[in-house]
């Protein structure tokens, strides 16, 4: 097994951005790469519903927030190496892409080629669907002020 140690927080930011990335686009660059791992499906991918807890300004009593869809599925390569994915959303196709992804992104034979080409340019294309949304919103944005008449000082 030539899996590599890494840290969580990296790990994390992979993972973030494989689910957070958009399908066809995710699609497109794997096919790209011509990659084809030989892997077993431990879990398959499912569909369930998740809780969503929220909090008053972020600091008061958790309450219940609503549902939402999650997708998940784990997988092994051939090496040994496990990957998992948990994805908002019905997409059983690309639960499973995403953690073949993830189990690939721990090994040093494919590190480095899934970083530079795969998970840097999903990450910047996430950045500027963000930018673009927020450019809309605060183009819509209306910031209220209080006048004050001399006869109300």
């Amino acid at each position: 097994m030539d899996a590599r140690k890494t840290d969580i927080a990296q790990r994390q930011q992979w993972m973030a951005v494989l689910a957070n990335s958009l399908p066809q686009e995710l699609m497109a660059r794997w096919e790209h790469l011509k990659l084809n791992p030989q892997y077993q499906a431990i879990r398959q991918p499912e569909t369930g519903l998740v809780q969503i807890q929220a909090r008053m300004g972020a600091t008061g009593q958790r309450f219940f927030a609503g549902d939402a869809t999650l997708t998940r599925a784990v997988v092994q390569l051939d090496n040994g190496i496990y990957g998992y994915s948990y994805l908002l959303g019905r997409d059983k196709t690309h639960a499973e892409r995403c953690a073949v992804i993830d189990a690939m992104m721990q090994d040093n034979a494919h590190f480095q080629t899934l970083q530079e080409t795969l998970i840097a340019p999903l990450a910047a294309n996430r950045e500027q669907r963000l930018a673009k949304r927020r450019a809309e919103v605060n183009s819509s944005r209306v910031d209220f002020f209080t006048l004050v008449r001399g006869d109300n000082a």
